[in-house]
């Protein structure tokens, strides 16, 4: 941040007015600038130098960013979490202008097209001596509290850091409520995936008949369907010299495929 006020003093010392910048930095070491407030848009001081009779109003203005081009700045600073924390903790993180570069904005006016210069003494050519001489006071008052560089630019330091932290806490809010994006919302169909399992699997007769596989001929129920002909007393009686018990036997194999 420190090369920020070096460049912005740049600008004024490119006009090629050096006996007047000289001028004007030896009023402001000298303490002739006797009061400087920043102001959204604005930056006054009253400056009366050794030769003065009077105090006189040097006034600098540059245009203050709107409520959508704050918003924007403020959106990009809550995506890095180093700004946040630097802003929050009352430093101006290095970098910053890169932030306010990428909204298409600069952080301080680099080009005289982005000020407006007047002063009381009326002189010519501007900037006269006491614009001077605010513009080196100006640039110590950014290197001893950078949020001036923010009033200046539309946003108080208050209303800057109230705004970070509700958005901060926005991002944290939704990423905390927003579903995943790896997670299928889609209902899982396979009985694998479910979390009741079937407690017999149908495809495993084991699980019906324990180790033992039921009899060849065996109906649903694991039951011969002859098998009450053999819990019986056999009757003494035949057909053609064969037992009427094996006789009968197909009749209840015949029946039992009839059933199912």
């Amino acid at each position: 941040m420190t090369d920020l006020p070096l460049a912005f003093l740049g600008m004024f010392e490119s006009l090629r007015m050096a006996p007047t910048f000289s001028r004007g930095r030896r009023d402001e070491r000298a303490g002739h600038v006797r009061s400087l407030t920043v102001s959204s848009s604005l930056v006054v001081a009253l400056v009366r130098g050794p030769e003065d009779p009077v105090s006189f109003r040097a006034r600098i203005a540059v245009r203050s960013f709107g409520a959508a081009e704050w918003g924007r700045v403020e959106k990009a600073l809550v995506k890095e979490a180093r700004y946040v924390a630097s802003l929050l903790d009352g430093r101006m993180p290095d970098g910053i202008e890169a932030v306010f570069a990428e909204s298409g904005l600069g952080l301080l006016p680099l080009s005289l097209d982005e000020v407006a210069l007047d002063c009381t003494c009326e002189r010519w050519p501007m900037p006269c001596v006491h614009l001077a001489a605010t513009c080196y006071a100006l640039a110590r008052t950014f290197q001893a509290d950078p949020f001036e560089v923010f009033t200046w630019r539309g946003r108080s330091r208050d209303e800057l850091l109230m705004r970070l932290r509700r958005l901060r806490e926005s991002v944290a809010v939704a990423s905390l409520t927003s579903p995943s994006a790896d997670a299928d919302p889609r209902p899982s169909t396979d009985p694998a995936d479910s979390p009741v399992r079937p407690l017999i699997d149908p495809d495993d007769p084991a699980a019906f008949w324990g180790n033992e596989p039921p009899a060849a001929g065996a109906g649903p129920s694991g039951v011969r369907p002859d098998a009450l002909l053999d819990q019986l007393d056999a009757p003494h009686l035949s057909h053609h010299g064969k037992p009427i018990v094996e006789v009968l036997r197909p009749a209840y194999a015949v029946l039992s495929d009839d059933a199912g």
